[in-house]
């Protein structure tokens, strides 16, 4: 593993200054020592602090750091304001939290300093366990004490940049921990005393329904079911008049039971259809806040749409996994829950739209299976998807989307929802505004993703080799998690007999293959979706090498003509295979093998190509 290197004269963390530190990010950006406030002075300062404790103590980058605090117009001195930034906070905080100069960016350590957002983490999750296990006291106790960790909105004397991409999940958060404390309340019977504060609440976030529903059931509970309809009506026109929408189900449940004189009864879990997260998932930190950001963003005005983001990257980058990731971690924004639907079969073909239609909609209904489903026609299928999500607030996730054509009849109708994409390609349906594109792992997240396979002390044990592994496996994910699955298999055996096995070219990709996952099964179906030229172009474009290379020199290489040759390049790099760069000196577009696939390119049979 690396070792952390330290900038400036005076060390890590400037000056010992004694006194314990305690940071807030609900709120305004601050830190105390010892009861008694730091001075920092300047949005920018403040960002940096903020960023940093966000990383809980992984790599913040300079171009992290750039983004937050210029986004795209950095000055041309910015580098040197970071440093500066830095500086002053290692003067200003001294040794009790240290900012370590790593690689392409910066660590804070502030493991012995009392952040107030762990803190409301750690006192939300043992809230919403004791919550789940029927433990009301227990559970309004927690989740007060975690709420009590609030001293304002989050991040408030940062820069807009960092408040896009951090406070809608900050504040997201809270919400849902509000509302799982007035649910422990109501469970004990507490409704009189929560009337006020939910009025209070209603009066804030009118398009809240959830809070709504819950001051309908308190009022109802202390008889005063005359304004828990005048609630009720006020709530469905607001949402008529802003969203267009009728009231959704958890707020017609509590409205529906109030006029039936029933007490409020369990709510009906959520559909949550996701794949399981990966045991190994590390890294892809700012590609996940991104997405985060993108699909907790609520919607607002009218002519509002359901949120989207598209993952894309090369085969084997890890979109599926990054996906996983975030629609579990963005879950409880939505109360109806969870759909995901696989848009490719096993040997890479395109599933119909009908089919992955009826299994969305036996997923939601649960009421009938996909095969039954299955029997209405595709328009049919179509109009009650589109009604089924007109008031819905859900996620969808479709993974492995191969164009436009199949996501036509998928895209949930109404404005509650969020829809994530994985891809190779970029379906115009979605903005390239909301797309994240995955690149190669750098070395210091693939290193962890060995380690979190086959653990530190192995990596720690052989770590040329462990550099070795990660090398030839060139920071594509699906590549290191099969190395990492191999090591872990077989304990017993050393890192560099296996670095062994990889550094030839001529069995690296049968080193790179375990059980179901197969690096040059996946690079297969990719180039199954070619068109027969292009699939045909591509083992004699391995004779150019890794790159960059002009579309002319290819053309020289396959005996084709320019524009032919550009052809088949521009449809390798949307399917993944190639990467396009600026172009150079001469104007002309380059493009670049991924060290993987043009082993691949140059193991498949060449045939004749076509004049």
């Amino acid at each position: 593993m690396s070792s952390r290197t330290v900038e400036g004269p005076a060390g890590p963390g400037g000056p010992d200054v004694p006194g314990e530190l305690a940071f807030r990010l609900l709120g305004p950006v601050s830190v105390t020592r010892a009861g008694a406030v730091v001075p920092l002075s300047g949005a920018k300062i403040h960002t940096v602090l903020a960023v940093l404790l966000l990383a809980r103590g992984a790599l913040v980058t300079d171009s992290r750091l750039s983004a937050v605090l210029w986004a795209d117009a950095p000055p041309s001195t910015s580098n040197a304001q970071i440093y500066t930034y830095v500086s002053r906070l290692r003067k200003t905080l001294g040794n009790r939290a240290q900012i370590f100069r790593k690689g392409p960016g910066y660590v804070l350590d502030a493991r012995d300093s009392e952040v107030d957002l762990f803190s409301f983490e750690r006192l939300e999750r043992l809230g919403r366990r004791a919550l789940e296990e029927k433990r009301p006291e227990e559970a309004g106790r927690l989740l007060g004490s975690a709420l009590d960790c609030w001293s304002g909105q989050a991040l408030e004397n940062v820069t807009e940049h960092l408040l896009r991409c951090e406070r809608p999940r900050l504040e997201f958060l809270r919400t849902q921990a509000l509302e799982r404390r007035i649910e422990a309340d109501l469970s004990l019977g507490r409704h009189r005393s929560l009337v006020p504060e939910l009025l209070s609440l209603v009066a804030r976030f009118p398009m809240d329904e959830s809070l709504r529903a819950h001051l309908i059931t308190a009022l109802h509970r202390s008889d005063r079911q005359a304004e828990a309809v005048q609630v009720y009506g006020e709530g469905r026109r607001i949402l008529d008049e802003q969203l267009g929408v009728v009231p959704g189900r958890q707020l017609s449940d509590a409205y529906l039971r109030m006029l039936r004189g029933e007490g409020a009864g369990p709510q009906r879990r959520p559909v949550v259809l996701l794949p399981a997260r990966s045991a190994t998932f590390t890294g892809r930190t700012a590609e996940a806040a991104r997405l985060r950001s993108l699909l907790l963003r609520r919607p607002s005005g009218p002519g509002a749409r359901p949120r989207a983001a598209l993952v894309t990257g090369m085969p084997g980058s890890g979109k599926t996994a990054l996906a996983a990731e975030v629609a579990h971690d963005c879950a409880e924004a939505f109360p109806e829950g969870v759909v995901h639907a696989d848009l490719q079969d096993a040997d890479g073909t395109a599933r119909p739209p009908a089919a992955v239609l009826a299994e969305l909609l036996a997923a939601l209904d649960g009421t009938e299976d996909a095969t039954r489903t299955a029997r209405h026609g595709l328009n049919e299928l179509v109009r009650r998807y589109r009604a089924r999500t007109a008031d819905a607030r859900l996620l969808v996730v479709l993974d492995d989307a191969s164009g436009d054509g199949q996501l036509t009849g998928l895209l949930p109708a109404g404005p509650g929802s969020a829809l994530l994409v994985t891809s190779r390609t970029r379906p115009a349906a979605l903005s390239a505004a909301h797309t994240v594109v995955l690149g190669p792992l750098d070395e210091e997240d693939a290193v962890a993703l060995l380690a979190e396979a086959v653990g530190d002390d192995r990596v720690r044990a052989e770590p040329g080799a462990v550099r070795d592994v990660v090398r030839h496996c060139a920071g594509l994910p699906l590549a290191l998690r099969i190395a990492a699955a191999r090591l872990a298999a077989r304990p017993h055996r050393t890192v560099a007999r296996f670095a062994a096995q990889l550094a030839d070219p001529g069995t690296r990709l049968a080193a790179l293959s375990y059980g179901t996952l197969d690096l040059t099964r996946t690079f297969g179906r990719a180039v199954s979706r070619l068109s027969p030229g292009t699939a045909a172009v591509l083992p004699w474009l391995a004779a150019v090498g890794p790159g960059p290379f002009t579309a002319r020199l290819a053309g020289e290489v396959t005996g084709l003509e320019e524009a032919g040759a550009e052809g088949a390049l521009e449809e390798l790099v949307d399917a993944g295979l190639l990467f396009a760069e600026p172009g150079g000196a001469t104007g002309e577009d380059r493009y670049r093998f991924h060290p993987l696939v043009l082993l691949h390119a140059d193991a498949a049979p060449r045939r004749e190509l076509p004049r």
